[in-house]
C-alpha cells in the first residue's frame, strides 16, 4: 500500500517540476516568466530560446505525462492490480494537476497541454499519432498553438470513442479535453479578438 501511495506522490511531483523555469534558468540564464507569454511552457520557450530550448521544455513537459501514467501503473500493481488502468488514469491526472498546480510554483503553472499529450501518448498512442498531426497542421498554417491545442484536445475524446478506448480511459480523455480548453479560456477570448501571439521568435531586452 505504502508503495502505491509513494508512487503516486511521485507523479503529482514529477508533474510539478517547472521544465521552462529550470531550463530557462539554469541554461539560458533568463526566466520565462519575465518574457512573451510570461508563461514557462515549451511555446513561450520557444519563442525566448529558439528551437532547441523550447523543444527541451516539450520533450520535459510530455516525460512527466508518461512518467505520471508508469507511476500510476506501479501504484496500481502494488494496490489492486485488477483497477490497474484506473490507477494509471489517476497516475496521468496527477501529472496534469501537478504542472498546471505546481508544488515549486506556490500551485500555479501552466496549461496542461504537453504533459498531457505525454498522458495520452501512454494511454492511447494511435489516437495521440491523430491528434498530433491536427495540432502540426493547424500550427504549421495558423502560427498559433493555442488554436492547435484546443482542436487537438477536443479531438481526443472523439478519436478514443471511434477507437473503442476502454471507458474509463475515453472518459478521461473527455475530461482531460475540458481541462486543457478552460485552461485556454483567455486565449479563446484573444482569439475572437484577433488579438493571440502567434509562435515566433521575439527579441529579449
Amino acid at each position: 500500500m505504502m508503495t502505491g501511495i509513494i508512487c503516486l506522490c511521485i507523479a503529482y511531483i514529477a508533474g510539478s517540476f517547472p521544465s521552462g523555469l529550470v531550463i530557462g534558468k539554469g541554461i539560458y540564464h533568463t526566466d520565462l516568466r519575465q518574457y512573451g507569454s510570461h508563461n514557462t511552457g515549451a511555446t513561450n520557450a520557444y519563442r525566448v530560446f529558439g528551437a532547441v530550448g523550447g523543444l527541451a521544455v516539450l520533450l520535459l513537459d510530455i516525460g512527466k505525462g508518461l512518467l505520471g501514467v508508469y507511476m500510476g501503473q506501479l501504484a496500481g500493481a502494488a494496490i489492486m492490480p485488477e483497477y490497474q488502468v484506473y490507477f494509471m488514469i489517476f497516475g496521468g491526472l496527477l501529472a496534469i494537476v501537478g504542472h498546471s498546480c505546481s508544488l515549486f510554483l506556490k500551485f500555479k503553472g501552466g496549461k496542461g497541454v504537453a504533459t498531457g499529450l505525454g498522458v495520452i501518448m501512454f494511454l492511447a498512442p494511435w489516437e495521440t499519432l491523430i491528434v498530433f498531426i491536427v495540432w502540426c497542421v493547424i500550427v504549421g498554417i495558423t502560427r498559433i498553438v493555442s488554436l492547435g491545442s484546443i482542436v487537438a484536445a477536443a479531438l481526443v475524446p472523439v478519436t478514443m470513442y471511434f477507437f473503442s478506448e476502454p471507458w474509463p480511459v475515453t472518459i478521461f480523455g473527455l475530461f482531460a479535453a475540458i481541462l486543457v480548453i478552460v485552461r485556454h479560456k483567455d486565449n479563446i477570448i484573444r482569439l475572437m479578438q484577433g488579438k493571440e501571439l502567434k509562435v515566433e521568435r521575439i527579441q529579449k531586452k
